[in-house]
C-alpha cells in the first residue's frame, strides 16, 4: 500500500470508527460525481442493439450478438474454426452489442441516481426513455433472450457462457425500481420482458449450463436471477436463488483459506478474483434479510482479499496477463460486505478506491456503480 492511500485510510478509519449504515451518507458521499455523470448523459439518445449488426451473427435484428472474447483465428489454417488464448482478449471480435449493453448500464443508472437525490423529473424521464428503447418499443428493444452471445467462429452460435453479458441489467433493474415517476406502461413492458428473460434462463439448455458453471459464471447467473426475481415478485425464484447460494456457489467456490481456486487458476486470477467477489456480495445485497445474513457466509472470501485489495504488492500468485496494472477499484464487495459485517476497514478503502475508472475491461467487469441506488 502506498504511502498516500495509508494515510487516507487510516484517517477515514479514525473518523469513522463503526460506520454503519445510519453513518455513512452515500448519497452525499456521491452527489458530485453522480451529477456531474447525469448532466452528461441527459443529452444522449439511447443506443440498443438494433443499431448495429454482425454480418456471423445467426440471429436477427433484436437479438444480442457477442463473440467469446478469447478466440483467435488459427494462424496454421487461416479458414478454420477459432483457437482459444485464454485472458487475451480479440479487439477484431463482436462487440458492438455488449457495448450498448454496457453504455445503457453506464448511464441509466447514473441517471436514475441523480434523480434519486435530486427529484428532478428530467433524470427520470431521461432514464426511463432508455427502459423504453430496450425494452418495449418494438423497433428498438432486445429480444429477452441470449441465444447468440459469445458465439465462436466457426463452432458455435451462441453459447450459455453469454448469459455472462447481461450482468451489465443487474444494476439498470435496480435503478428502475426507484423510479416512482416511471410510466405503467414501460414498468409492466420490463416486467413483461424479464420475465421471459427468467423464463428462458431458467429453462434453455444456455441457461441451464450456464446455472450449474463452477466458477464466475455461475455466481453471475445467481445474481442477475436473483435482481431480476426481485423485481418482478417471483417470490419462488428468490428463494431458489438464495439456497442456491447457501448450498452451491458457497461450498463449491470458496475454499479453506476464503480463496477461489476456479478462479485463481485462470490467467487473470487477481481480476477474477475481485470479480467473482463483488458477485457474491451483489447477491447477499440483493438476498438478505434481517434474520438472514448472508455476508456471513462469504466472510471468509472477503478475508482472504482484503489485504491484496489493499496492497496489490502482496499478491502471491502470478499477475493477470492483461489489465492487472489497472485493478483494483472501487469494488463494491468492500461497501456492502463492510457495512453487513461491521468492517469499517473495508469502507475506509472503499473511499480511497477510483469509482469512475475508464478502461473498458474495468467497466465491463465492475457492473455495480451506483451504490446510492442499493444503500438506503
Amino acid at each position: 500500500m502506498n504511502r498516500r492511500r495509508f494515510l487516507a485510510l487510516s484517517s477515514i478509519v479514525a473518523a469513522g470508527r463503526l460506520p454503519g449504515k445510519e453513518r455513512l451518507d452515500i448519497k452525499s458521499i456521491d452527489r458530485a460525481r453522480i451529477l456531474k455523470a447525469a448532466d452528461r448523459y441527459i443529452g444522449e439518445p439511447p443506443v440498443t442493439i438494433t443499431s448495429a449488426q454482425s454480418p456471423r451473427s445467426t440471429g436477427g435484428k433484436h437479438d444480442y450478438f457477442s463473440e467469446g472474447d478469447y478466440w483467435w483465428p488459427d494462424p496454421k489454417n487461416s479458414d478454420g474454426p477459432y483457437i482459444q488464448r485464454d485472458g487475451m482478449s480479440n479487439p477484431d471480435n463482436f462487440n458492438t452489442h455488449r457495448q450498448a449493453l454496457m453504455r445503457l448500464s453506464v448511464q441509466m443508472p447514473a441517471l436514475s441516481a441523480a434523480w434519486l437525490i435530486t427529484k428532478q423529473r428530467r433524470y427520470a424521464d431521461h432514464a426511463a426513455a432508455h427502459l423504453r428503447a430496450w425494452f418495449v418499443n418494438e423497433e428498438t428493444r432486445m429480444n429477452p433472450s441470449l441465444q447468440y452471445a459469445q458465439a465462436i467462429h466457426g463452432r458455435f452460435t451462441g453459447r450459455g457462457t453469454g448469459i455472462i453479458d447481461t450482468i451489465h441489467l443487474v444494476e439498470v433493474i435496480r435503478a428502475a425500481s426507484v423510479l416512482e415517476t416511471l410510466p405503467n406502461a414501460e414498468r409492466a413492458g420490463l416486467h413483461r420482458w424479464l420475465s421471459a428473460y427468467l423464463d428462458w434462463m431458467t429453462t434453455s439448455k444456455n441457461g441451464i449450463e450456464e446455472r450449474d458453471a463452477k466458477n464466475n459464471h455461475g455466481t453471475c447467473w445467481v445474481m442477475q436471477a436473483a435482481e431480476f426475481a426481485r423485481f418482478t415478485g417471483n417470490a419462488k425464484l428468490t428463494e431458489f436463488c438464495r439456497d442456491r447460494y447457501k448450498t452451491v456457489l458457497v461450498p463449491n467456490q470458496i475454499a479453506a483459506d476464503g480463496s477461489f481456486p476456479q478462479e485463481l487458476r485462470r490467467t487473470k486470477p487477481y481480476g477474477y478474483c475481485l470479480f467473482n467477489l463483488d458477485a457474491m456480495a451483489t447477491i447477499c445485497q440483493t438476498l438478505s434479510t434481517p434474520s438472514d445474513n448472508l455476508f456471513v457466509d462469504m466472510q471468509k472470501a472477503m478475508e482472504f482479499m482484503y489485504p491484496f485489495i489493499a496492497d496489490k504488492k502482496k499478491w502471491p500468485y502470478p499477475p493477470d496477463v492483461m489489465y492487472f496494472k489497472d485493478w483494483p477499484v472501487r469494488q463494491p464487495s468492500l461497501l456492502f460486505a463492510g457495512l453487513a459485517l461491521g468492517k469499517p476497514e473495508y469502507i475506509a478503502l472503499w473511499r480511497t478506491l477510483d469509482p469512475d475508472p475508464t478502461v473498458e475491461e474495468i467497466i465491463r467487469n465492475v457492473p455495480i456503480r451506483q451504490p446510492a441506488l442499493w444503500i438506503s
